[in-house]
């Protein structure tokens, strides 16, 4: 796997949860980042793959990679763009 990669689901009765993944997608395109939008509401062997990729058996979407590389969760991603360093939060820097 290569590239950036968004686990999100389609399917979710949090409003905190669609908040957290349209801020994330929002700021990606903003920044013209290319990424894939994974949803984990499609396959319930992709919510285990991001499960067991980001070393946490119970991660919420939104999860972000960067190919083999766990970069974080929302909380992760906020604070790199606080603090501005999402390039090195990304792993592209």
């Amino acid at each position: 796997m290569s590239g950036l990669r968004v686990y999100s689901t389609s399917v979710t009765g949090s409003r905190e949860i669609k908040s957290q993944q349209s801020e994330v997608t929002r700021i990606l395109d903003g920044k013209n980042f290319k990424y894939e939008l994974v949803d984990i509401s499609q396959d319930n062997a992709l919510r285990e793959e991001m499960r067991t990729r980001s070393g946490n058996p119970k991660a919420i979407p939104p999860q972000i990679f960067n190919g083999d590389h766990y970069c974080g969760d929302y909380e992760l991603f906020v604070e790199a763009v606080e603090q501005n360093t999402l390039q090195e939060f990304l792993k592209l820097a």
